[in-house]
């Protein structure tokens, strides 16, 4: 007969083959992921938050989806900032030249032997040339003629001023426009935003279609009409505030050189000399 320990050792093996098949028998745990495979699933991710998109508004777009009218409105802008620019170079190069004169004016006229000899130091055409020009032919030209009437002094200094104010008005010249262009840009550029809106609007009426992106979109592309406008407008604004300063300064020394060229041609002595 078989013992009871016996009984019980054969049971106790049992038992231990069963559970170490149970164990064995159990998935193996899920190994980490590699870092190869990290980089392959972020990289979709990636280039879906560097992917850039369009903007379908623009200047390009507005030029090519608008009509007449818009596109009459961006040239007529280009024109007045292109007319702006040159107008202000020209003007500018215009004074810088007219203080160069007045300094050599100032530095060989006044040392001359006569009005004469001055004149021919100073440069032909220039408006100190042709202030004492217009001086002396009035001196020279005053007996024998109808003006003779008129006394020497008074038909001298006519002659004299009336050169004086030819010479402003050249240098005033093209700052009218810059006074128009500063002055109807932003209007002429809110006329456009205001048109483009309006096709804006009618164009989501008749499609039906009212949400943000159908909206945002084609008001905001009507508003570079304005931002273009503003853009032609303050140069214009400032450029001529600084050309109408320049010119102060230029025609103070021209309406000096003619009192003193004045008093020289009546008196013989400049203004302030002493006798």
């Amino acid at each position: 007969m078989v013992s009871i320990k016996q009984l019980m050792s054969a049971l106790a093996g049992a038992a231990l083959v069963v559970l170490s098949s149970t164990v064995f028998a159990q998935d193996p745990a899920p190994a980490a992921p590699t870092a190869e495979a990290t980089t392959a699933a972020e990289a979709p991710l990636a280039e879906a938050k560097t992917e850039s998109v369009e903007n379908p508004y623009g200047i390009g777009a507005l030029w090519a989806q608008g009509d007449f009218v818009a596109r009459f409105v961006l040239v007529a802008m280009l024109i007045m900032s292109g007319a702006t620019w040159y107008i202000m170079v020209v003007k500018y190069i215009d004074q810088s030249k007219l203080m160069r004169q007045s300094k050599a004016a100032n530095a060989t006229f006044w040392k001359s032997r006569s009005v004469q000899d001055g004149i021919g130091s100073l440069s032909a055409g220039s408006p100190f040339w042709y202030i004492a020009d217009r001086g002396v032919s009035a001196q020279n030209h005053h007996e024998g003629t109808l003006v003779e009437q008129i006394d020497l002094s008074s038909w001298v200094t006519m002659s004299v001023n009336r050169a004086v104010d030819e010479i402003q008005s050249r240098l005033q010249g093209g700052l009218a426009v810059l006074a128009t262009v500063g002055s109807t840009a932003p209007f002429v550029g809110l006329f456009g935003t205001v048109w483009g809106i309006y096709h804006a609007l009618t164009a989501i009426g008749i499609s039906g279609q009212a949400s943000i992106d159908k909206v945002a979109g084609p008001v905001g592309e009507a508003l570079i009409m304005t931002a273009i406008g503003l853009a032609v407008a303050v140069p214009a604004v400032m450029g001529y505030n600084w050309l109408v300063r320049r010119n102060k300064a230029g025609m103070e020394a021209v309406r000096a050189f003619s009192a003193d060229l004045h008093s020289v041609l009546l008196s013989g002595s400049r203004v302030g000399d002493k006798a």
